[in-house]
């Protein structure tokens, strides 16, 4: 039987719980929530699984050598010292990956170099030639942590980072990472249970990834390749095997998802990323402005979107987001209704009171996740109104006494 090593799931900043839930689910073993990081054992063939179903993941790395350090010299001769032949040969190619959190050592460009000079003069002294560098594709990808005095050298079974779905040839102005569009769905409470609707769509993303997570299709599906294919251990019927085994896990999904944008442009790449993903008998894009729409029918709708945040687009923020309060209210009851933004001040301008936030991170923005209940009547809307109106009428009074 294949023998059982421990990984690490690199994922957001935030997002730990979820992946340690994916994890459980999948049959992980000895799980352990760090930060950025959700830590498990498994064998060969659970590398692969993770690496195909995980949607919150980012990078799945396979540790080979940890030890201590206390200066950069301590580095290069431990990793000198490693069999190096086990995992590459000098015809091969290799990067380095490095994320440093010591005071010791501070530049991981630097770490990286040191690294790969190791590796390289290995080869040289015991061979006479040595592998190249390639940034972009090469065949080992070779991953160093220091954390304080602790290293940790790990190869990356990945490879690129696995928020590339290989689903996405075309993106907007501002595309929602893969990784973090899986994430919100899971976070909004989504089950697939009633229709969904993305009415600032961009590239398709959220849509996408909704879908996916609806019909139970593994994340990376349509990846043209990981990592550990270009390892010396590659087992391709293992890896079919377990695509089989998770394909025939793929359910029904008995309601719609939606996707509206006013662009033209984002509207057809949005398609186009639709048939990528085979998933066109599930999404409808078409192109609307939001503010101009009502809900359809009176059945339960969930709501997911990604608004601009004035980051890279140059709009009228408290307009646009007193726009998206007005619609909610007006045309949209009956609705659970989530979004990101890292546009605190904007926020203000909804004029509704949301009923969760959850902080969370849109690459290095710090934003939140809120959720705001349009109950059908908007009964809680008049509530949420009355509510505002005494807070405006307060802070009125309290400027009137300053």
């Amino acid at each position: 039987m294949e023998d059982n090593y421990k990984m690490v799931a690199k994922t957001l900043h935030g997002f730990e719980d979820l992946l340690e839930e994916e994890l459980k689910k999948l049959g992980a073993m000895d799980i352990r929530k760090g930060t950025r990081n959700v830590t498990f054992r498994g064998d060969k063939g659970f590398m692969y699984k993770a690496n195909l179903c995980l949607r919150t993941a980012i990078k799945i790395l396979k540790p080979i050598q940890y030890f201590k350090i206390e200066n950069e010299k301590d580095l290069y001769d431990r990793v000198y010292n490693m069999n190096w032949d086990k995992y590459l040969t000098h015809e091969q190619t290799f990067a380095i990956d490095a994320t440093v959190a010591s005071e010791q050592f501070t530049h991981s460009q630097y770490i990286a170099l040191k690294t790969k000079d190791a590796i390289a003069d290995k080869f040289r002294n015991t061979q006479g030639k040595r592998p190249n560098v390639d940034i972009k594709f090469p065949t080992l990808r070779i991953h160093v942590h220091i954390q304080n005095n602790d290293c940790s050298i790990s190869l990356d079974s990945s490879g690129g980072s696995l928020h590339k779905r290989g689903y996405k040839t075309a993106t907007n102005i501002a595309p929602i990472n893969e990784v973090l569009a899986a994430g919100l769905v899971m976070m909004s409470g989504w089950d697939g249970q009633s229709d969904l609707l993305d009415p600032m769509c961009g590239s398709g993303t959220i849509a996408i990834e909704a879908a996916m997570i609806a019909c139970n299709i593994p994340a990376n599906i349509n990846r043209k390749e990981f990592g550990f294919e270009k390892w010396g251990d590659w087992d391709v019927d293992l890896y079919e095997k377990i695509e089989e085994s998770s394909l025939r896990k793929i359910r029904e999904f008995h309601h719609n998802i939606y996707g509206y944008d006013k662009a033209p442009s984002a509207v057809q790449k949005a398609k186009d990323n639709v048939r990528n993903a085979n998933l066109s008998d599930y999404i409808q894009i078409s192109q609307q402005n939001f503010f101009e729409t009502k809900k359809q029918g009176d059945e339960k709708l969930h709501i997911l979107f990604n608004p601009p945040y004035g980051e890279r687009l140059h709009i009228d923020m408290e307009e646009f987001y007193a726009d998206i309060g007005d619609t909610l209210k007006q045309g949209y009851a009956n609705t659970n209704a989530w979004f990101i933004t890292s546009n605190m001040e904007a926020l203000k301008h909804v004029g509704l009171r949301p009923s969760r936030k959850i902080k969370v991170f849109n690459g290095k923005l710090e934003s939140r996740l809120v959720k705001y209940e349009m109950y059908a009547g908007s009964k809680k809307a008049k509530h949420q109104n009355q509510d505002n109106d005494q807070d405006q009428s307060n802070d009125q009074d309290q400027t009137k006494e300053d």
